[in-house]
Parts: structure tokens; sequence; C-alpha cells
């Protein structure tokens, strides 16, 4: 019983990464699609392809990219610690940075916080 589990859940793993390298092969196809500016009915009848499957394809990329850009990770970009609201007061935000700590607050001037973010962001 033991062995069967295990091996339901190695299938499982395997059908995953199957279906991930299946994701990263169309969505290195659609970039050379785009960059080449052929058109998805060329691209299509150049490898000989129906247009469903390209559009069933294009639509798991586009969810995909929906969900990583839903998950807590993708807001905090590489090198950036997590922003958290202060718990002393809810209309305040501070901010770290590769070791840089900023406060904001209901009025600070939105020009300086995108030109500090933008300062940061060249850090990383």
């Amino acid at each position: 019983m033991t062995f069967s589990t295990k091996l339901g859940v190695g299938c499982m793993d395997t059908r995953k990464i199957a279906s991930e390298y299946r994701l990263a092969q169309w969505a290195q196809a659609v970039q050379e699609r785009v960059a080449n500016g052929e058109t998805v009915k060329d691209f299509c009848q150049n490898r000989g392809i129906s247009k469903n499957t390209y559009f069933y394809w294009q639509q798991k990329l586009r969810l995909t990219a929906a969900e990583q850009l839903a998950s807590p990770q993708a807001l905090t970009p590489a090198g950036w610690t997590k922003a958290e609201l202060e718990k002393a007061d809810s209309r305040s935000l501070s901010i770290e940075i590769n070791g840089c700590h900023v406060m904001v607050d209901e009025n600070t001037d939105s020009e300086l916080l995108s030109k500090v973010c933008r300062a940061l962001m060249s850090l990383c």
C-alpha cells in the first residue's frame, strides 16, 4: 500500500514536470513568433499545428502568468524585502530595500516616493 501511494505521488510530479516543460516550450515559441513578427496563421502553417492548439497554449500561458503575478512572491522584487503596513498607524507604510529603510505616510509626496523607488530599484 505504501508503494502505490509513493507511485501515485511520483506520477503527479512527473505530470507536473512534463506540463511545465511543455509550457516553457510554448512560451519560447510564442516569444519567437512575436519577435519575428510572424502572424498566428503563418506560425501555425509553418509548424503544422492548428490555430486551436496555439490559442489553447497561449491561454495556458496567460493563466500561468496571472497566477504568478497574484502570488505574494511576485509582489517582492529580487533583493527587496516585503513592504508591510506599520501596526501602529494603518496609514503609514514601512519599506525596506537592500538594507535601506523608507517610511511613507499619507503626506508623502508621490513624485518623491516614485523617484526614491526608481533609485533603489537601480541598485538591485
